[in-house]
């Protein structure tokens, strides 16, 4: 049953984009302005999760949203799933996003994150790819957005460790923001490199922020060692048995 709810879903995912080839061309045709772009983006997130959780029964809880913010700030998630990078458009409104190039390159939904606009970088290009990420992260902080950054890089499978790679503390420093650590569980239910989603529901854990200007050894405890303790919760065998279709290790 959960494959046939994944291919529904993956049509559905399919025929919701392609309804968004209207929209980019009227907005292409009004100079592309930033913020009825992110409003489409927003819908377009919203959508799919509306699709998840209807079709395939996956759905998503907050916990500790009192942690976050109420200024602009650095946030911090790791990274398992296509879930959360389509979540968070929803989940933080107006968020900049900090995105590998390879994103922009999806049909019609790549058009609406460059101009949203999210902070592309090519991570070939080394430190210029941390000059244009250091940029556009404090041009998108002056318009009162927060940044967000997977700085795993890539996705990760739950039972792997957490691991920063070189950039984010960099950031950290140069921004001058609170920053706000975000555990979630999608890999649970939506395994990186596959097309097959379980029902159930992500847990999007916001853990306590912490203020500008601490070491880079108390901002990595801070922000990897605090996501990683909290990963620990998931990767329990028995609490990963009580999570319908995924087996136990």
């Amino acid at each position: 049953m959960s494959r046939i709810r994944s291919a529904l879903f993956n049509l559905y995912w399919a025929g919701w984009t392609a309804l968004f080839l209207v929209p980019l061309v009227v907005l292409a045709a009004l100079g592309s302005p930033a913020k009825p772009i992110r409003a489409a983006t927003r819908a377009w997130s919203r959508g799919i999760l509306f699709g998840l959780r209807h079709i395939v029964g996956l759905t998503y809880v907050e916990e500790g949203k009192a942690h976050i913010p109420a200024e602009p700030c650095l946030i911090v998630a790791n990274h398992q799933s296509a879930w959360e990078t389509l979540a968070f458009l929803t989940l933080v409104p107006n968020v900049a996003i900090v995105a590998k190039r390879e994103l922009v390159a999806i049909p019609i939904v790549g058009w609406f994150l460059r101009r949203s606009p999210m902070i592309i970088i090519d991570r070939a290009n080394g430190t210029q790819a941390l000059r244009v990420m250091i940029d556009e992260s404090r041009a998108a902080v002056a318009e009162g957005r927060s940044v967000l950054m997977f700085p795993e890089g890539t996705r990760n499978g739950i039972a792997e460790p957490v691991q920063f790679k070189r950039g984010v503390e960099l950031l950290y420093a140069k921004l001058g923001l609170p920053v706000l650590p975000v555990a979630v569980n999608s890999g649970l239910y939506w395994p990186h490199g596959g097309s097959r989603h379980n029902p159930g529901a992500v847990t999007v854990s916001y853990l306590p922020a912490l203020p500008p200007g601490l070491s880079g050894a108390e901002f990595m405890r801070g922000t990897q060692g605090a996501i990683d303790a909290e990963m620990d919760r998931w990767r329990n065998p028995g609490m990963r048995a009580a999570v319908p279709g995924v087996p136990v290790s």
